[in-house]
Formats: C-alpha cells, sequence, structure tokens
C-alpha cells in the first residue's frame, strides 16, 4: 500500500514537473518572440496562409501557432481574413520600415550622387547596409528605360558571399571578422558561378582591393552581373553601407564593365569627400 502511494506521487511530481518545465519554455522571452517574429516573416513571404499550414512549417502545435498570431493580429500587424479564415500580414510593418528608413540620413546624401550614376550609365542603382552575415537593401534608383528594370526591392536581402555590395564590404575587414561571417553563412551554389570555397573567397577579396570595386559574376542569379563599391561614411557605427549597378550579362561585357567601373569608383570619390566634409 505504502509503495502504491509512493509510486502515485512520484508521478504527480514528475507530471508536474514536465508541466512547469513546458511553463518556463513558454514564458521564455527569446523563445517567444521567435515564434511571433517567425509567424510575421513567414506571412510576409507566402502571403495569406491558414492557421495549420503556418503551424506545419514553423514547426509548432497548433494552439501555439494561434498564440503568435493572434498577438501579431492585436498589434496590428497580421490581419484574419473573415471569409476563409487565413492570416496575412499588414502593411504596418511597411510603415515601420519606413519610419527607419526616414532617421537613415544617409539616403538623403547619397540618394542625389546614385541618381547622377543612374543618369549617366542608364541602369539600375542600389543602396546596402551590411545586417549580420547578409546585405539589405535600402534604396533603389530605377533605370528611366523599362526594358532595363531589375526585380529588385528595397528590403531585399541576401548572403554577404555571394553578392558584389557584400563583397566590397568585406574587403574592407579585418581576415577574422570575414571568416566570422563566412562561417554564419549556409553557403550554398544558387548559380554555377558562386563562390563556394573559402580560400577561392579570399582571393576573389584581394581582387577587389587591388581594384577598388567588387564584381557579381552571375554569382548571385544567372544572367545578372553587378559591380559595386563600399562607401566610408565616416562613422564607424554607420560604416557598413555599399553601392552598385546592376547589369543584364547581355549588356555587360567586360568593355562595359571597364567603363561602368570608372563611373562606380567616381561616384565612390564624390560620395567619400562628402561624408569627410561633413
Amino acid at each position: 500500500m505504502l509503495l502504491r502511494i509512493s509510486l502515485r506521487s512520484a508521478a504527480k511530481d514528475a507530471v508536474q514537473g514536465i508541466s512547469m518545465n513546458e511553463e518556463l519554455k513558454e514564458k521564455n522571452p527569446i523563445q517567444v518572440a521567435g515564434r511571433v517574429m517567425g509567424a510575421l516573416e513567414f506571412l510576409s513571404d507566402n502571403g495569406p496562409t491558414g492557421l495549420m499550414e503556418l503551424a506545419t512549417a514553423l514547426h509548432l502545435n497548433k494552439s501555439t501557432a494561434h498564440r503568435a498570431v493572434s498577438s501579431l493580429e492585436y498589434m496590428g500587424y497580421v490581419r484574419q481574413d473573415p471569409s476563409n479564415g487565413k492570416y496575412s500580414a499588414t502593411f504596418k510593418v511597411v510603415e515601420m520600415a519606413n519610419h527607419i528608413m526616414e532617421k537613415m540620413n544617409i539616403i538623403d546624401v547619397v540618394r542625389p550622387h546614385l541618381t547622377r550614376l543612374m543618369e549617366k550609365t542608364g541602369e539600375t542603382v542600389h543602396l546596402v547596409r551590411m545586417d549580420g552575415a547578409d546585405v539589405v537593401y535600402i534604396d533603389k534608383v530605377e533605370s528611366f528605360d523599362p526594358s532595363m528594370r531589375m526585380a529588385s526591392h528595397i528590403g531585399f536581402r541576401m548572403p554577404f558571399y555571394r553578392s558584389a555590395v557584400g563583397k566590397a564590404l568585406a574587403a574592407r575587414m579585418p581576415a577574422a571578422e570575414v571568416k566570422k561571417l563566412w562561417d554564419q553563412c549556409t553557403i550554398e551554389r544558387t548559380t554555377p558561378y558562386t563562390i563556394t570555397n573559402y580560400e577561392d573567397f579570399l582571393y576573389n577579396l584581394e581582387e577587389v582591393r587591388r581594384r577598388g570595386y567588387a564584381l557579381d559574376n552571375e554569382e548571385n542569379e544567372s544572367g545578372v552581373r553587378c559591380i559595386a563599391a563600399s562607401l566610408d561614411t565616416g562613422r564607424s557605427a554607420d560604416g557598413l553601407y555599399a553601392f552598385s549597378i546592376s547589369v543584364p550579362i547581355a549588356r555587360m561585357d567586360n568593355d562595359r564593365i571597364r567603363e561602368l567601373a570608372e563611373y562606380v569608383l567616381q561616384t565612390k570619390k564624390e560620395i567619400d569627400r562628402e561624408f569627410l566634409r561633413g
């Protein structure tokens, strides 16, 4: 009898212990934030999504996914379509991004130079900022010619190792920092030309330092070449910016690369000079 009571008591304690652990996990602010932000990112990337589909994609049970998406809905970042029950991200994310962009004075300084670069070359120009091991497009000056427009958009991000802008920025970093960023990436061959060997990447960075500009030879997207240069904003906390010209390979042979590289280097010089004066 005493043995039965002891076993029953031990089982009860074990269940309570499991319950407490699960409650602690649920209250873990990092875990909770990860679920909420994971739901928002998934909805932003995939559009209207049902609850079960969302739960499956995020590897959550239905009730946990519902709590995450309900929190987003309460704060106005997500809305539910009453006709089909699917959830979608709202424009509140865009509004918040625009507020952030408004505070970034670098865009106001750089944009006139990028506009002139686009006018001289007729090609689309991008401004990016380093964000961890990714580069993020924070401004874009579209070509006037509709036939020359690129599918890129503000907010788009990609790993630094397979972009001209990323290589332009990495070429300014100490070797240990470059290795740290490389190790943070999932190195993938997205085209036959993607550099996936670290030693080859370091050699490429030496070429960037020698020339003063970086090239993306169809390393991120087949059929597109880019020329990029980093910017010296004169502020260490805000110094991780670069700009690029993106051009379909059909009009980007080696002669055109040399021509556009001169424009890129001149533009870099003008922008750096302006920040130096500031």
